[in-house]
């Protein structure tokens, strides 16, 4: 059965929708039992053109990919909440299923945002990879 890892931005528009592109490409890479999902709580009408531009000379196409809210089902079915700018009092979940993320802004700093983003997707799939190990 695969687990939903929900990465969360205000805008679903950026941050959110990177960490998700680079967790389900490990993922699959690891053989891990995850898939990454993403919305926000504010969504824009479109991603990001340079988070897709980013995203597409990396061999990711989210060309497609509409910002959307996120769910309260979304919110209480996934394995893990990963915030990344969102106030806790628009998430209709307790505080502690929420895991937060200080990441630059990508508008200010695209190369700074993506390299923190990475850093803390690769963390989260070498603990769930090493959990996964255990068991």
């Amino acid at each position: 059965m695969t687990e939903t890892i929900l990465f969360l931005c205000p805008h679903h528009a950026a941050k959110s929708v990177i960490a998700e592109a680079y967790f389900n490409r490990l993922a699959q890479q690891n053989k891990l039992p995850f898939a990454a999902d993403s919305a926000g709580t504010e969504p824009d009408e479109r991603v990001s053109l340079a988070v897709a531009a980013m995203l597409m000379s990396e061999g990711i196409d989210v060309s497609n990919h509409q910002p959307r809210l996120v769910t309260a089902a979304e919110l209480n079915q996934a394995a893990r909440v990963i915030s990344m700018g969102c106030a806790s009092a628009d998430l209709d979940i307790a505080p502690e299923r929420v895991t937060n993320w200080d990441i630059p802004a990508v508008s200010q700093d695209m190369p700074a945002a993506r390299a923190a983003i990475l850093e803390h997707v690769e963390a989260l799939v070498d603990e769930l990879a090493q959990r996964g190990a255990r068991t």
